[in-house]
């Protein structure tokens, strides 16, 4: 079983980040930092009548280790109660891979994946952070992703995630469930 963790903070060893290394210490994960790639924001081109045009960034190679991993894990701090910037704008340019002819099997291939969401916030995340999980949960439904569960976490300055005992007993849990 192939597992890709997409983080998609800004900051370097942030509490999702820290949380979520809980979850994947001493698996054998592709990490991948979305802040560490340039994704150009999506133009819509749906309704044009050659589609989208051809974008010249990072993402192709990003949808492409997605594609070759049996489990995502979507790790974002949760700003402004949403995902991160960067993580909404790599998942925005799923709408262009649909419709890309280079991956004609996008959606059935990202059928037979698990996902998981980790994030972490402050201001009552546990509460607050859950119209943030639905999102991902449409988003999983729609593109086919099997939504296998979430960790919310509370935490603000840096390492106050180590605070949340229950987030970091829910991380131990995922990882049992990973290694199985």
């Amino acid at each position: 079983m192939s597992i890709a963790v997409l983080y998609g903070s800004s900051r370097i060893n942030g509490n999702t980040e820290v949380l979520t290394e809980h979850v994947v210490k001493d698996l054998h994960v592709k990490k991948i930092f979305l802040k560490d790639y340039q994704i150009n924001d999506i133009i819509d081109q749906r309704h044009e009548e050659n589609g989208f045009d051809s974008v010249d960034d990072d993402y192709d190679q990003l949808i492409d280790a997605v594609l070759e991993s049996d489990v995502l894990i979507f790790a974002t701090p949760i700003y402004w109660y949403g995902m991160s910037g960067i993580m909404k704008s790599f998942i925005d340019r799923w709408s262009q891979t649909v419709r890309d002819k280079r991956y004609p099997e996008f959606k059935s291939k990202m059928a037979k994946k698990a996902a998981y969401v980790i994030a972490v916030g402050g201001d009552e995340p546990k509460t607050k952070g859950l119209p943030l999980i639905q999102q991902f949960s449409y988003i999983c439904h729609f593109i086919g992703l099997d939504f296998q569960g979430y960790i919310l976490g509370e935490g603000v300055k840096p390492n106050d995630i180590l605070k949340d005992e229950e987030a970091l007993m829910k991380a131990l849990n995922l990882r049992e469930t990973l290694t199985e």
